[in-house]
């Protein structure tokens, strides 16, 4: 990963963490995006702890607002040259229904639109940097969480209902179609660049302690019957250097092999659907 720039968002706990920190022990140049700058400094420290000649920086931004996505990129822009390697990581699961101050719901706008925009924004950069030997590369940490659910097109901002379950389940289903979708359209454009998505495993971390409840309490329990955070990672750490699927493209990946999503993520149809209504709620916010 010597000369290779990458960016992990969601970086200061968990798998996002510790995608970051192997990366950077491979050699990847390194940006962490976080919510909180005293918990991407530690981060920041940690990894300098660990690798000593670690490349890495840290960038703010609150990925739940597309404003914020959109002045990260643009900070990145500013201070880099090339990116080789998106990996959207950062993501949550809530309780209740939450609107976001720019009247999204809160799973869809950090979990889908996060992954939608900031993807589209650094894709001119992650174009120019892939080569036909060693392309550049975009993962989605996706979720098995997706295989009940299918997709209200009319309505994704959960209105008329909301179960947090199934809320961000179908916010993981969304990562999976988008990941399909921006394959198809690269692939048709010629780009040098992989499109993967992935499930990480039932994780040890904070994940879901941001509620109360039940939701507290079940995500607890899964918690201790999980994969530790380094195991969880493995995945997304594989895709986004391994040797071993450089041009491989277009596929949701569990435990490094490729698997199929459920019958409704595999659809092209809904990929498309997913698409414009993306765009339109970029329009509707006005960026």
């Amino acid at each position: 990963m010597q000369g290779r720039v990458c960016i992990v968002t969601g970086a200061t706990n968990g798998i996002g963490e510790v995608s970051a920190l192997e990366l950077a022990k491979l050699g990847a140049t390194l940006v962490i995006i976080g919510r909180n700058e005293a918990r991407a400094k530690a981060t920041l420290d940690k990894i300098k702890s660990a690798v000593a000649t670690a490349d890495v920086n840290y960038l703010i931004a609150d990925l739940s607002l597309m404003r914020d996505v959109k002045k990260v990129a643009e900070e990145f822009r500013e201070k880099y040259s090339r990116l080789d390697v998106l990996l959207n990581n950062a993501g949550m699961i809530y309780e209740k229904r939450i609107i976001t101050a720019e009247g999204l719901e809160m799973t869809f706008a950090l979990n889908h639109m996060n992954y939608f925009y900031l993807t589209h924004l650094l894709l001119d950069m992650l174009k120019a940097s892939g080569t036909p030997a060693q392309k550049s590369r975009i993962i989605n940490v996706a979720s098995e969480a997706h295989r009940p659910w299918k997709l209200n097109f009319d309505d994704l901002q959960h209105e008329k209902g909301f179960f947090g379950v199934r809320v961000y389940g179908q916010s993981k289903a969304m990562n999976i179609m988008h990941a399909y979708e921006l394959h198809r359209r690269l692939s048709a454009d010629g780009a040098h660049i992989t499109v993967n998505s992935l499930h990480p495993g039932t994780v040890r971390t904070g994940f879901g302690q941001n509620n109360r409840g039940i939701m507290k309490f079940v995500t607890q329990v899964l918690g201790r019957f999980g994969l530790s955070a380094e195991q969880g990672a493995s995945n997304s750490i594989y895709l986004a250097s391994s040797p071993k699927v450089e041009g491989v493209s277009g596929e949701y990946f569990i435990k490094f092999y490729p698997k199929k999503p459920n019958e409704f993520a595999l659809n092209p149809e809904n990929w498309t659907s997913l698409w414009s209504y993306s765009e339109d709620i970029l329009q509707q916010i006005g960026i």
